[in-house]
């Protein structure tokens, strides 16, 4: 029976899902669209078993109210994070390059979603988040299946949408123009699982006129208000590094570049500040607070609906938390990949110690939803994750995560990315 809360659309969108075995993945024109891309470098990449686990061959289906709420989320969201108040309070735990602003906004936003019965539900925001031009082939190679007419969710021209998008980033800073080189930035980039993905990056750029490098942070040397890597000028940094406040001393010709603004740094440890540290989430989900801001109070009530409960763990709350384990999700509050998360209902007394002695937030646990996949000839239903990769709150592209365990993997049978399919 259909819930009161639930649209016909929802509701078929969700049968889909959980009946719908289709294999919509054409892999031989995912295979010939990176061999052609990235030739040689692409032999090996097709070739292993790992990478087998990384495209899906299923479609996830969403109903077209569930992505316009999505998609209000993060408008609302984006418009909460321009609030003073808010600005205030989150930089005064952020690290010290946090504090300039030269004008960026960050490309490539990447927010995640659980899909529920009462609708999409945040569950974090990354501010350098992979997996788009990987997702942008994923979504050109694929069969019609039972589910009949579809749409797809994201920017039809994904490539001019991504140059925009750094075109933006540099006259948010520089006024005018456009920049001559782009350097992707990453440690030991060609060592990177996503490594394939920089590839696909460079390649949009430099169709785009744009010369592009992809180099670790020893590449880079900076010197009288000119950043270089391997000796050529950078104009651009595409950031994809996960020390978010540019810190390490191995980043500090980066650091350097940043603070004197001689290069335009996007994503940049201010963008982490404002959407990524994951105590931001405790005041996003605390709807008194936001309208005490000066949130509107349409905002306000999106966000009580859609983002859950969030604390910060410490020692006040720590006792009442351990023995509501259950119901909470313990996040590191500048983690990333789902390293240091915990379910609590798997927590031991030992690892919720350390817990404690870091800096955490525990989230109210939202389950997944779950997704019907065919694997080896059998049945099962995988977990599911929807993430929207935005700019500036606009939506560039859509996927899923398919994924068996506490959290998203490329590890599992029948999982790995996914188009997200409207219908």
């Amino acid at each position: 029976m259909q819930s009161p809360s639930e649209t016909p659309d929802q509701t078929d969108s969700a049968r889909l899902n959980q009946s719908c075995a289709c294999i919509t993945l054409d892999r031989p024109a995912v295979t010939r669209e990176l061999a052609h891309q990235l030739g040689d470098e692409a032999t090996d990449l097709l070739s292993s078993e790992v990478w087998r686990q990384f495209f899906s061959d299923v479609t996830l289906f969403l109903a077209p109210q569930d992505l316009a709420q999505m998609q209000a989320m993060v408008q609302a969201l984006e418009t909460a994070a321009t609030l003073p108040s808010y600005r205030e309070k989150v930089l005064s735990w952020a690290p010290a390059t946090a504090q300039l602003d030269p004008g960026p906004v960050g490309a490539f936003m990447g927010y995640d979603f659980h899909l529920g019965k009462d609708g999409p539900r945040l569950i974090e925001i990354n501010t350098n988040a992979g997996g788009a031009f990987l997702n942008a082939i994923l979504a050109r190679a694929q069969r019609q299946c039972c589910g009949g007419t579809t749409s797809e969710s994201g920017n039809a021209d994904f490539e001019g949408a991504v140059i925009r998008q750094f075109e933006s980033e540099w006259r948010a800073q520089r006024g005018h123009g456009r920049p001559e080189r782009i350097a992707i930035i990453d440690e030991q980039p060609e060592q990177q699982y996503l490594y394939p993905e920089f590839r696909l990056a460079q390649q949009v750029m430099q169709r785009a006129g744009i010369d592009a490098l992809i180099l670790s942070p020893e590449d880079l040397h900076y010197e009288d208000g000119v950043l270089y890597g391997n000796g050529k000028r950078i104009d651009l940094v595409y950031n994809r590094l996960v020390d978010f406040g540019l810190e390490a001393p191995e980043h500090a010709a980066l650091r350097s570049a940043w603070l004197e603004e001689a290069a335009v740094i996007t994503p940049n440890p201010r963008t982490h500040a404002l959407f990524a540290d994951k105590r931001n989430l405790a005041l996003l989900s605390d709807p008194t607070t936001l309208m005490d801001w000066g949130l509107s109070a349409e905002n306000t009530e999106l966000l009580r609906l859609s983002i859950p409960r969030t604390l910060q763990v410490n020692a006040s709350n720590g006792e009442d938390l351990w023995q509501q384990r259950r119901q909470w999700f313990f996040k590191p509050v500048a983690g990333h990949g789902s390293k240091g998360v915990y379910k609590g209902s798997k927590l031991t007394k030992s690892t919720f110690t350390r817990i404690l002695e870091n800096d955490y937030v525990a989230q109210a646990f939202v389950p997944p939803s779950e997704r019907l996949v065919m694997v080896d000839g059998e049945r099962e239903m995988l977990k599911v994750d929807v993430r929207l990769y935005t700019y500036r709150g606009n939506l560039l592209l859509a996927a899923a995560r398919l994924y068996r365990g506490q959290t998203t993997n490329f590890r599992t049978p029948g999982g790995g990315f996914a188009p997200v399919l409207i219908k």
